[in-house]
């Protein structure tokens, strides 16, 4: 028997959501593949996951903290089987979207493959979600997000510049490179099916996004004003305005004082005189300053600092735990993060004037079994 879990969402007021509608089947996988589908269903899509029979997390964990699956139920399918086959079938010729993450090839010797599903229901969004793209010479090659980093050019200049270079936790590939890129193709292609009436397939590669990421970093490289290596550069924390500085109390604060007023702000409110810093922006200065500031920020703790620094426009601010900035310790009062007796978990984002969005609940529920829901049935 198909087991199926659920979780019971609900929907913020104020309005209709701005995907409510749209019915979106994704084949259940990792990283950028859920964090995209959770993105359009946090927006109103109708969201179901199919999951293989017998799958489970190789990563373990409590499931009822798997945030990434929220906003949609699943349904365990044995896609081998003749019935499990037609079961998805049926439930693509309903979709908007087809949502898959598998290394390409592997959708095709299931039977599920876009030439066949698109064939089925041609207004479908066959959105393909995979490291190195569906064809050239790494396609079938595994990867993660540290790879994609490396072989795009996104890992390089991370780092300290004294060591090996430093994967900025999963952020950059799998969810921003990854999940946002689909996301965003998605829509897109639902905008022009609005004008064709028909769907089409999507090559979501995390290569491809990271390289749009550094886009910026591309221009300032042939401007010259970006290092090739680490070091030296205006945002990799050689500047000693926009780097993280460690306290007494062992913690850190960041300063981010990039414009001459922050900058002077800044240096002033360490108590130093602003002529004792000209000329900020020439790096030739900015290794003997950056041990002077340190040297002063490590008197006092981080809380002394954000309390010294909070009335001044300096952009200094606590690193903040993921705990501490879901009680809003940094004072934004956004409320970005959800935080309840049992829980924390980021809010659904952007904001709408007047649309809604779908607020998730506590927890998941991995062991609901309420069948398949009934948008996917009428």
């Amino acid at each position: 028997m198909d087991e199926t879990r659920g979780n019971s969402d609900e929907d913020s007021g104020g309005g209709t959501m701005p995907l409510a509608g749209i019915k979106v089947l994704e084949f259940s996988g990792l990283g950028p593949t859920p964090f995209g589908a959770m993105m359009l269903c946090d927006l109103g899509a109708d969201g179901l996951r199919i999951e293989r029979k017998g799958a489970i997390n190789p990563l373990g964990g409590d499931p009822r903290f798997d945030f990434l699956f929220r906003g949609r139920p699943s349904i365990a399918i044995d896609m081998k089987s003749p019935e499990g086959l037609e079961k998805v079938l049926t439930l693509t010729a309903k979709a908007d979207v087809v949502i898959e993450g598998y290394r390409p090839g592997t959708m095709e010797r299931l039977g599920l493959g876009p030439d066949r599903l698109c064939a089925l229901n041609d207004r479908l969004v066959y959105a393909r979600m995979s490291g190195w793209g569906q064809d050239g010479p790494l396609s079938q090659k595994a990867g993660h997000d540290i790879n994609y980093l490396a072989l795009s050019g996104g890992l390089y200049p991370i780092g300290p510049f004294d060591g090996p270079p430093t994967p900025p936790v999963n952020f950059v590939g799998n969810f921003g490179g990854g999940g946002m890129f689909l996301a965003t193709g998605v829509l897109a292609a639902l905008r022009e099916r609005d004008r064709s009436g028909k769907g089409q397939v999507l090559d979501v590669a995390m290569i491809d996004g990271i390289s749009v990421l550094m886009t910026q970093l591309a221009g300032w490289m042939q401007m010259g004003q970006w290092n090739a290596g680490r070091g030296g550069n205006l945002l990799d924390g050689s500047a000693y305005f926009y780097r993280c500085y460690e306290t007494s109390d062992g913690r850190h604060i960041a300063v981010g004082a990039l414009e001459k007023p922050l900058h002077d702000a800044f240096v002033t409110g360490l108590g130093f005189e602003i002529e004792e810093f000209p000329d900020y922006l020439n790096p030739v200065h900015w290794a003997a300053r950056s041990e002077r500031v340190a040297a002063i920020v490590r008197r006092r703790t981080m809380k002394e600092w954000t309390e010294l620094f909070s009335p001044l426009d300096a952009c200094v601010t606590p690193v903040l735990s993921l705990e501490e900035a879901a009680r809003d310790e940094g004072g934004t009062g956004r409320g970005s993060i959800i935080a309840t007796e049992t829980s924390f978990q980021p809010r659904p984002a952007p904001r709408f004037s007047k649309s809604a969005v779908r607020m998730p609940a506590e927890t998941l529920d991995p062991t609901a079994h309420s069948g398949i829901p009934k948008e996917w049935i009428d």
